[in-house]
């Protein structure tokens, strides 16, 4: 059975698409990316040139965007060391 993805946000460039990425894999939602091959050749990120669509899949869409705009948005805060769960 394939997953459905869906693109929850585009990167100007893969620098910005790997700090995504690594955003909400580290809040557990598995990302994919698809863009323009240029960027991996020239680096270039002008009018759309490298652009870097991020994906999740369907499930998790509502939970990564709205992940995304609390970053966006300054509201995201990790928690202090002391609230953390114990391992």
């Amino acid at each position: 059975m394939s997953t459905e993805l869906r693109c929850v946000f585009v990167a100007s460039g893969e620098l910005h698409a790997q700090q995504v990425r690594a955003f909400l894999e580290a809040q557990g939602i598995s990302t994919a990316e698809r863009g323009e091959s240029l960027r991996n050749t020239h680096g270039l990120t002008i009018d759309g040139l490298g652009a870097v669509e991020v994906w999740v899949a369907e499930a998790d869409v509502d939970r990564a965007r709205e992940l995304l705009e609390s970053a966006e948005s300054g509201a995201f805060r990790i928690a202090d060391e002391e609230k953390l769960p114990k391992a």
